[in-house]
């Protein structure tokens, strides 16, 4: 069937895939008149040029610069603009950090975020916090190969070293204790309703720990190479991820029993979840190749959300914005979506 051109010569665009993306994720645009004669075409973000990956009249792929703020779309065919097309883009807030699962958020609108370091690796902090003015300030030193942070209701941050098999409690104001030892490689950690903490280590247990801090084996799963990713839904299900070797592994539902099930299989790298107050489930990982942040409605079918490299974790903000997780920075994208509150 052939492609309609647009009279006038200009680009017309119909459809951008995914919705949002961060700086080295990329786009998918559909349309038309993209290109002319034998020019090439630009595409811009503001005023900041893009690279184009593939370019064809009716199909570009484009990468999002370093230096994009602006999410305004435009592609130009020569001469010719199109109008405008409005896309998400997240904003750079920190870098020089190292997370390894999802960022965690407390009451106010503070971030904090991992140092975690190579296995072994005693860095001089192992704990950000970035203020409300978006300023990185070291919070917490002394945790080795610290790995999931979660927040319990009273306001107080919970983290896991995977080094130690400790998952550590610790203070507004940064004094740290033990919570609970022997945890194995200890990475993703999680609250339930009941404030019964859940602990995932690696080699294939989710443990569960009560308030009285009693230890139980919830469940049992494939080992992961990486880490387990915990989060509860508004189904009282824990949700567990585990990255393995395989390109198509799967996220786990698992039931208060401790019965487990498979949510969906198809993901490359599945790392840190998160729902949002509509009980849609948020997941760093690739699918289909494209990687970035996966969304699930109610029907459990994914769509790419957002386009983004080396994605570990997000969370959502009381402002509701989301913050995203890479192996080295976090961003943020004012994306108006609550997240789900505390169990």
């Amino acid at each position: 069937m052939a492609i309609r051109k647009d009279p006038n010569g200009k680009p017309h665009i119909s459809q951008v895939s995914p919705a949002a993306a961060i700086a080295g994720g990329e786009f998918q645009i559909r349309g038309r008149g993209f290109s002319k004669a034998a020019a090439r075409p630009r595409v811009t973000f503001g005023e900041i040029e893009a690279p184009v990956i593939i370019g064809s009249d009716s199909f570009i792929i484009t990468r999002v610069p370093e230096n994009a703020s602006v999410g305004e779309l435009v592609i130009r065919n020569g001469a010719q603009a199109s109008t405008a097309w409005t896309c998400e883009i997240g904003i750079q807030i920190a870098d020089g950090v190292h997370p390894v699962a999802n960022p965690a958020v407390d009451a106010e609108g503070n971030i904090f975020t991992t140092f975690s370091g190579s296995r072994g690796q005693k860095t001089p902090v192992s704990i950000y916090k970035v203020d409300l003015n978006y300023t990185l300030k070291p919070f917490l030193s002394d945790v080795m190969n610290a790995t999931a942070l979660a927040f319990d209701r009273e306001g107080l941050l919970h983290i896991s070293s995977r080094y130690e098999g400790v998952i550590y409690q610790v203070t507004p104001a940064g004094q740290m204790s033990v919570y609970v030892e022997g945890m194995g490689v200890a990475t993703g950690i999680a609250f339930d309703a009941e404030e019964n903490l859940y602990v995932g280590d690696r080699q294939g247990t989710i443990f569960k720990i009560s308030r009285s801090r009693q230890i139980y084996v919830f469940a049992t799963l494939e080992p992961s190479i990486a880490a387990y990713h915990l989060t509860f839904g508004a189904d009282r299900h824990l949700y567990v991820t585990g990255p393995t070797t395989s390109s198509f592994d799967a996220i786990y539902r698992i039931a208060p029993g401790g019965e487990v099930e498979v949510f969906y299989r198809g993901l490359g790298r599945p790392q840190g979840m998160a729902f949002d107050a509509e009980n849609r489930l948020y997941v760093a990982a690739s699918l289909g190749g494209r990687r970035g942040i996966v969304r699930f409605g109610e029907d459990r079918k994914p769509e790419l959300f957002l386009s983004g490299p080396n994605v570990a974790g997000l969370a959502f903000t009381p402002s509701r914005s989301i913050v995203i997780a890479t192996n080295g920075a976090l961003y943020r994208m004012d994306a108006g979506i609550e997240g789900k509150p505390l169990p």
